[in-house]
């Protein structure tokens, strides 16, 4: 095989069209495929082909990448491409989709002779369009060479977690980074809500932490996105944020661990997003402590 891998991208929201487009800037052939084929059109430009459905999209490809809201819609988007996928296509996996979910996906691989990566990703939408994620991947190492290229179109560096895609490691690994960026953000409208209600300017508080132990980068730019109302459009969406909360919750509560903090986030996620603000940035949540949607 060459560098150049005909890759198909199922799902083409924030983060799929954003490795879509550096996938095409790279050299590959791409073709993608979207529920709703509006948010896809926009590829077209970019060299991409837009496919009408699943299986015409995975028709002939060398590389299957998801990136789809969970595990559920993973793998009934790949039912319906069944017909077109031949054995020994490698599927990179990188929907958040929880740890039952993987082994779900991992079957239907094995079933279609697929080889299957579970493959993740850290970062939001500009990382995303950089090509600067990070990607998280577990699968077999005879068949890294297939979708190395994919990987390095997309991140900027590659974190090889396992032998087994089945097992979830890179899913397990994305779960925990996911816990520590959702347990900061809440912590970040936390502060926001409190130094509205005490009559504290956040610059303050900012200033009192600066450059030590408790500052933080992610802090002072999720908080500016509050702060500058810049929250649309979204690096990371307040509903995807509260699904993935809930993956980390139920993802404890089956290994025996309270996870308070993470129960937490994921209500006032929930909560914000029943205010209006689900399409919005995650730091979004801030307006949860809130007993109903603020304008300012």
């Amino acid at each position: 095989m060459t560098d150049t891998r005909t890759v198909s991208v199922l799902g083409t929201g924030i983060m799929g069209a954003a490795m879509a487009r550096n996938l095409a800037r790279a050299g590959h052939p791409v073709r993608a495929w979207n529920r709703t084929r509006e948010k896809a059109e926009p590829l077209a430009a970019d060299g991409i082909e837009i496919a009408d459905t699943p299986v015409e999209a995975v028709t002939d490809a060398d590389v299957v990448l998801t990136m789809l809201y969970d595990g559920p819609a993973a793998l009934d988007v790949m039912r319906e491409a069944a017909p077109g996928l031949r054995p020994g296509v490698a599927w990179v996996q990188s929907t958040t989709a929880g740890i039952e979910a993987i082994g779900e996906l991992a079957g239907f691989a094995r079933e279609h002779e697929l080889v299957f990566f579970d493959a993740p990703v850290l970062g939001t939408r500009q990382p995303a369009e950089a090509g600067q994620l990070t990607v998280l991947a577990a699968g077999p190492g005879e068949g890294r060479a297939a979708v190395a290229p994919v990987f390095d179109a997309v991140g900027a560096r590659t974190v090889w977690t396992g032998e087994d895609g089945a097992a979830g490691s890179a899913t397990r690994l994305k779960l925990v980074a996911n816990s520590w960026v959702i347990a900061v953000t809440a912590a970040t409208g936390e502060v926001l809500a409190l130094s509205q209600a005490l009559d504290v300017d956040p610059q303050s508080f900012f200033d009192l932490i600066a450059g030590g132990p408790l500052d933080m980068g992610y802090l002072r730019a999720k908080a500016g996105l509050v702060l500058n109302d810049q929250l649309s459009p979204p690096q990371f969406g307040v509903a995807t944020a509260a699904k993935d909360a809930r993956l980390i919750v139920q993802a404890g509560e089956r290994n025996g661990v309270r996870l308070d903090v993470a129960v937490a986030s994921a209500e006032r996620l929930e909560r914000a997003a029943a205010q209006g603000h689900g399409d919005e940035d995650m730091v979004a949540a801030y307006f949860a402590s809130f007993d109903e949607k603020r304008e300012d």
